[in-house]
């Protein structure tokens, strides 16, 4: 399966670059991730626990980062094992570019499933996986740009708080 969108995030590139590429905010926007460590050369591990209809797993996983231009773009590639529940495999190129708002990223998504949660049907994991990458993206923009519930603006993003945000933007 394919998808492909697209969303401006109140922030300049280099910050948008930077969260993509720390463990602390993939773990904060991948749903259901109890763990990412490493780093951007060395590839990360998670752990991520998902429902997928009938189906609960527990994936143990790598993704690796490649074709990555400074501040502008990158392919992050993923897969997992999730025991009897199959496995998934994915690659997503993110590109960002200048936008008067701030940043427009696009993506392109490209997923794979296997073993029980192939026999759920297309229409169940394509839901599923469109979900998740907009889940994903939604959280990463939240993220970045805080609540965007009025009465939650009084709080900071959880990425604020743990300061890896504050320390790239100099604060």
């Amino acid at each position: 399966m394919d998808m492909n969108d697209s969303r401006v995030i109140k922030a300049k590139r280099p910050i948008v670059f930077a969260a993509l590429l720390s463990p602390e905010v993939l773990k904060d926007c991948v749903p259901g991730a109890q763990e990412v460590t490493g780093t951007p050369e060395d590839g990360f591990t998670a752990t991520v626990v998902q429902k997928v209809g009938p189906v609960k797993a527990t994936f143990k996983g790598a993704v690796t980062v490649s074709d990555m231009v400074q501040d502008e773009a990158l392919t992050l590639t993923g897969d997992g094992k999730g025991g009897a529940a199959g496995f998934a495999k994915g690659q997503a190129r993110v590109t960002l570019a200048d936008h008067p708002d701030g940043t427009e990223l696009t993506y392109e998504v490209e997923a794979k499933v296997g073993g029980k949660l192939a026999q759920l049907g297309g229409r169940i994991i394509d839901g599923f996986a469109r979900k998740m990458a907009d889940q994903f993206f939604t959280r990463f923009q939240e993220v970045l740009e805080g609540p965007s519930d009025p009465e939650a603006e009084d709080a900071e993003p959880e990425a604020v708080r743990k300061g890896w945000l504050s320390r790239l933007r100099g604060n």
